[in-house]
């Protein structure tokens, strides 16, 4: 297939070169920092970089918009459509719907569209594992939905057919699973970095926490510590020391000491 993208961040920069490996052509990169669109075309065989959101003398089938959320209206009140082309986001919180209004509305040519949701956290310099990648799509037709499954195929085993609703609760728990638990860790690295201590020490204990979690049926099954016991002479002495050197981390610890003892009063 031919793709484009209109966005060079993060998403884009995985996905794209995933799909050159497959076979696919990326035909051109649009990005409003051209330094980015340059850096990313560089990466690619036969891609160019789109100096704006004219696509109409473009050739290519697909469209991927990866901007955030925020900038998806503006970006599609300023694009040019070639006929017969899709367009697809790439966003979890999003619905299909939105993007058909929102076209239907700017476009002068009637539009196809779809949602290519990669359910994964991608930073540029990590590599990624496409063929367990969990991809999610969904058509604004059987046939939209067949060539961005076909697509998805290419590059993953675990392609998945999820509506809107589904997406959106499905990015609701990968706050919970993804964002939230690297807060927690990039707090545990500050605290023991502001007395000089490594975070390596901890790592294993991560690394157990994270397996344990994924292999049970319910990661609260695996559930340990001072506020599973009701150990509060522990816990108040952990919040009396937060509260000297961080009395942000404080409230986190304390909400989320009581989260725990809550759900496992219910569950003893």
């Amino acid at each position: 297939m031919k793709i484009s993208f209109i966005g060079a961040g993060n998403v884009a920069w995985h996905l794209s070169q995933a799909f050159e490996d497959a076979g696919h052509v990326i035909c051109e990169v649009y990005s409003r920092d051209t330094q980015k669109a340059r850096q990313l075309v560089s990466l690619l065989y036969d891609s160019e970089i789109q100096p704006d959101l004219n696509f109409s003398e473009s050739d290519t089938q697909i469209i991927f918009i990866t901007v955030s959320d925020d900038a998806l209206k503006s970006v599609i009140e300023r694009i040019v459509l070639p006929e017969g082309v899709i367009v697809v986001h790439t966003s979890g919180t999003r619905s299909l719907a939105e993007l058909q209004n929102l076209l239907e509305i700017y476009s002068d040519v009637p539009v196809q569209t779809g949602v290519f949701y990669p359910l994964q956290t991608f930073t540029k310099e990590v590599p990624m594992d496409y063929k367990t990648l969990p991809i999610c799509v969904e058509g604004t037709s059987d046939i939209v939905e067949t060539r961005l499954t076909n697509l998805a195929d290419s590059i993953s085993k675990y392609v998945r057919h999820v509506d809107s609703d589904e997406r959106f609760i499905l990015h609701v728990a990968a706050v919970f699973a993804s964002n939230f638990t690297n807060h927690l860790l990039s707090i545990s690295h500050d605290l023991l970095a502001r007395e000089q201590m490594s975070f390596d020490l901890l790592k294993p204990l991560i690394n157990t926490t994270i397996q344990k979690a994924l292999q049970s049926e319910d990661p609260a099954l695996g559930q340990t510590g001072p506020a599973k016991r009701g150990d509060w002479a522990t816990t108040g002495r952990h919040l009396e020391y937060l509260q000297e050197i961080n009395p942000d981390w404080t409230d986190i610890y304390r909400l989320m000491t009581e989260r725990i003892r809550t759900r496992h009063m219910v569950n003893e």
